[in-house]
């Protein structure tokens, strides 16, 4: 992915190296069922998981364990620009759909942070994986998620741009009222409906981080051959079927959040391919 020469975004908000303190939730986190990931990978290297299933089934946020985290190095402030430089492409793309659709696009803040955040919607660990906040409008990430996706076959700097823009596209959902109109009727729904609405958001918000692709590229050809295909193998190596797989449990489409690997793969490829928000309506689609 040709990123080096290109803008950085001034919507960075780093808060690597800084303590937090647990306050109470107040809002719904989207996109952090990438925290999966944590969990396969203590499973698979050793170590208690008991903590991340406590977070994962919604028991609570981790204290703690240190005072303050150590000061970030050379491979980890590679990272902060190279998230910055995908960030402010975001902002220059979706800028430019909101302006051709007669809207102002306001773009989010994006927080970098080591192990522990405190947001809007309330303290989490880095086990949770990065996820959008709509009460605040901030994106958070742990760049250490990035070397736990290198680890499940989803290496390479355009699976890691995959994963900033799926997250900026939940913003999109939260400024075009898609959000709150899911949070609505989650509320009023079975378990079962509401996880086929969560579904349908994440898919949707793979589908707008396949259009933004496709704008970037088209005008200012950021892609380079090899990285389409990382894109799908990192929409692919998060889907909930794959990540139960790999967990030891037994698939369960019942109990889908973000969508199954393939179903994930597809909506990003449609929206690569077409460039068009039109074309990512999952829900019509889902009613049909």
């Amino acid at each position: 992915m040709r990123w080096r020469t290109g803008r950085r975004s001034s919507n960075i908000e780093d808060r690597r190296g800084r303590r937090s303190t647990p306050r109470v939730p107040r809002g719904i986190k989207f996109g952090g069922g990438f925290g999966l990931l944590a969990l396969v990978a203590v499973l698979f290297l050793g170590g208690d998981p008991t903590q991340i299933l406590n977070m994962l089934a919604g028991g609570g946020s981790m204290s703690p364990q240190r005072q303050e985290a150590p000061r970030p190095g050379a491979v980890e402030d590679q990272g902060a620009q190279f998230v910055s430089v995908v960030l402010a492409d975001t902002e220059d793309t979706w800028s430019g759909l909101f302006r051709s659709a007669g809207a102002r696009y306001q773009p989010p803040k994006l927080v970098l942070y080591t192990d522990h955040v405190q947001s809007a919607c309330g303290f989490s660990s880095a086990a949770t994986g990065p996820f959008y906040c709509p009460p605040d409008q901030k994106v958070y990430i742990d760049l250490g998620f990035f070397r736990q996706l290198r680890q499940f076959g989803a290496s390479g700097d355009f699976a890691q741009a995959y994963v900033v823009s799926h997250e900026i596209a939940h913003h999109v959902q939260n400024l075009l009222g898609t959000s709150q109109q899911v949070r609505q009727a989650q509320a009023q729904a079975s378990q079962s409906q509401a996880n086929a609405l969560s579904v349908l958001t994440e898919l949707q918000a793979d589908c707008y981080a396949g259009v933004w692709a496709h704008h970037a590229h088209k005008q200012r050809r950021i892609l380079e051959p090899g990285d389409a295909e990382e894109g799908l193998r990192a929409a692919a190596s998060v889907g909930d079927d794959r990540m139960q797989q790999m967990a030891g449990r037994r698939v369960q489409p019942e109990s889908f959040t973000h969508g199954s690997a393939e179903q994930r793969v597809h909506w990003f490829r449609t929206g690569l391919t077409s460039g068009k928000l039109g074309a990512c309506d999952t829900f019509a689609r889902a009613s049909r």
